[in-house]
């Protein structure tokens, strides 16, 4: 229940208050908001699907943190969990 809460208000927060508008733009100096691809909101969403609320919403504030007008930015997606077998 919370999960869908919680991806729901990223949903909403994608559709209706994004930062891509000239006021983000002269303030990141670029001409796109976003340094990184996937934005971090789709980065958010897909690291809770897939890693849960906890490790997910972990994973979501490293991801803020490291974008500043001095990162470089980039190609930065969700690591997928790898299945660990027993033998």
């Amino acid at each position: 229940m919370i999960k869908k809460l919680l991806l729901g208000l990223i949903r909403f927060y994608q559709a209706h208050l994004n930062f891509n508008n000239s006021l983000a733009k002269s303030l990141f100096l670029t001409d796109r908001a976003c340094r990184f691809t996937p934005t971090c909101s789709a980065y958010a969403h897909q690291a809770i699907e897939t890693h849960g609320i906890l490790r997910g919403l972990f994973l979501s504030l490293k991801r803020i943190i490291r974008c500043h007008p001095w990162s470089k930015g980039g190609w930065d997606p969700i690591k997928v969990k790898s299945l660990k077998f027993k033998v």
